[in-house]
């Protein structure tokens, strides 16, 4: 549901002299099909399969587990450490044509779903999880006509964990959800062997974790190597040649965009007793806006300020010396708080990926207090909305909570290059 790819309006070209205003109210124009020639004066309406180009690509991905718990570093039901682990993937994606207008924009931005399947050396205590994901790279830099340096994230969910049971799988400290989230990201050399066939290799970093909704939550990192073969069913031969030709990009037009953004979600808490930290047998809700004027600078770059107000029901729960395990909520105005933080944004196709740090400046007791960072996923569903997935941390180690929800953009100038 992620994908609200709508057919293609149209295809003329832009005159390099064309206002940016035109640029963005005529919607329906685009860029030529065409890279090496000038723009066509009639070029004919394309479906969505005929105006990217499909990959269909699969990589095999070894990785180092860092033991960052004493369950991974061997206390076990092995008595040896988790050292490795291995995934393989499937994945499609599609592509903007060569030397179209969001080409030159993007750098050669791709996006699509993948399929993981991951083995960690532990089918009893860890599982064979699946990662389903929506993902998305772009040149960083073009080395030769066909080799390229390109990023790429991953972002998912991942099923089929062994979680932590006190009575079934008591070690497993790091995992307490059948359902966890991924990420991933890394960088790779891309290599054009032939118009269909792509070589990949790089590093990649990934990420498995609950977004504290429930304990354990110590999650599992890993950080390895990845490699690939991608068949491109429709690539024209002119994308492996550098362009006679090149579509002329229209100047940016600078603005302040409004950002107003819903959350919600729902967490657990530890709480510390006389024999140590335990975790609250309750779920809490947490429930939160923010509202950021963003300065859009460029293309791909936005930065601004952030309004952050959250209500955090486990916020400075307490127990009782003396009267069990029992954990009691404090007054409502020790649960909220208002915060300012600094924000700076990536914007791409379909997707926006933003972080921030800030603090609370209203609040009340000491789980507000301290410095908080966000990391966030906006995922474009119309010009002016969108679906927002974020987490917070705090004083850059410990986790918070999830952000699920959903955003309106106001004053938005940003021209459609990437959609037509």
């Amino acid at each position: 549901m992620f994908f609200l790819f709508d057919a293609y309006a149209g295809n003329r070209a832009c005159a390099e002299n064309r206002e940016f205003s035109n640029s963005v109210s005529e919607t329906n124009d685009s860029v030529p099909e065409r890279s090496n020639t000038a723009p066509d004066s009639n070029p004919k309406k394309t479906s969505f399969t005929q105006r990217f180009i499909h990959k269909l690509g699969v990589e095999y991905r070894p990785g180092y587990i860092f033991p960052t718990n004493s369950f991974l570093a061997g206390d076990n039901r092995i008595y040896e450490p988790f050292q490795w682990g291995y995934s393989a993937h499937l994945k499609y994606a599609f592509q903007f044509k060569p030397n179209t207008r969001a080409d030159r924009i993007y750098g050669g931005a791709y996006q699509g779903i993948g399929v993981g399947y991951y083995d960690f050396g532990s089918k009893e205590e860890l599982g064979n999880p699946t990662a389903i994901y929506l993902y998305q790279g772009a040149r960083i830099a073009r080395i030769t006509s066909r080799l390229s340096l390109n990023y790429e994230w991953n972002f998912g969910l991942s099923f089929g964990w062994k979680p932590y049971d006190q009575y079934e799988n008591p070690n497993n400290t790091v995992i307490g959800s059948k359902a966890n989230a991924y990420l991933n990201a890394g960088v790779q050399l891309n290599w054009m062997v032939m118009r269909q066939v792509d070589l990949i290799a790089g590093v990649s970093a990934t990420h498995f974790s609950n977004g504290n909704t429930k304990f354990p939550n110590t999650g599992l990192n890993t950080i390895g190597l990845k490699v690939g073969v991608i068949y491109n069913f429709n690539r024209p031969e002119e994308a492996l040649t550098k362009p006679v030709y090149q579509t002329p990009v229209p100047e940016f037009q600078r603005h302040v965009s409004y950002d107003l953004t819903m959350f919600g979600s729902w967490r657990r808490k530890g709480v510390f007793v006389s024999e140590g930290q335990i975790a609250s047998p309750h779920s809490y809700t947490v429930l939160g806006f923010n509202f950021a004027p963003m300065y859009n600078i460029g293309y791909k770059f936005r930065t601004g300020v952030s309004l952050d107000g959250v209500y955090d029901a486990s916020a400075n729960v307490y127990t009782i010396p003396g009267n069990g395990d029992e954990c009691y909520q404090p007054p409502f105005d020790k649960q909220i708080a208002l915060g300012i933080s600094g924000r700076a944004e990536y914007v791409m196709p379909y997707f926006t990926v933003g972080v921030g740090i800030g603090a609370n400046i209203l609040h009340s007791g000491n789980d507000h207090k301290g410095i908080y960072q966000v990391l966030t996923l906006k995922v474009e569903l119309t010009r002016s909305s969108y679906l927002h997935i974020g987490y917070n941390l705090k004083d850059f180690k410990n986790p918070n909570f999830l952000m699920l929800g959903l955003g309106l953009r106001f004053n938005n100038k940003y021209p459609t290059s990437h959609r037509r």
